[in-house]
């Protein structure tokens, strides 16, 4: 199976931005322990901190993968587009995030994105993705 993992905006800085909430490990350690985790996935990860260029990505994918793991981060709380592009997509999506957006500010409770996709994981921290992943691969 061909996975999509796409990050948006901030989550190059995983592991020192707000480490309280986003946690101390990088995404480019993590994404290590992900290929080896799931050897048999062919997994791809990409990450915009620009919404076209996430719209771009998303579109594309439709074509090259069997899904995708997404993490708009502060745009699932803002963007309409996004979530249209998602909706426009023959494959599943998984929406992802680090920290429990319900458990945090009244603006982050909603997520534009999330009404979209398959399933929504939030507060599993990095290992979010990992769930993600399987359960992708458990339901083709």
């Amino acid at each position: 199976m061909r996975i999509l993992i796409l990050n948006g905006p901030n989550l190059n800085l995983t592991g020192t931005r707000e480490p309280k909430i986003y946690g101390h490990q990088t995404f480019d350690s993590f994404i290590k322990q992900l290929l080896k985790l799931f050897p048999k996935a062919e997994i791809t990860y990409k990450q915009s901190n620009v919404e076209g260029e996430l719209i771009n990505i998303l579109q594309a994918a439709n074509d090259d993968f069997d899904g995708i793991v997404f993490n708009p981060a502060a745009y699932s709380h803002t963007s309409i587009a996004l979530a249209d592009t998602i909706r426009s997509l023959n494959i599943p999506v998984i929406e992802v995030h680090l920290s429990n957006i319900y458990a945090r500010e009244n603006y982050r409770k909603n997520s534009f994105t999330a009404e979209v996709c398959q399933a929504s994981l939030s507060g599993f921290g990095m290992d979010g993705y990992r769930m993600a992943i399987d359960f992708l691969l458990k339901n083709p």
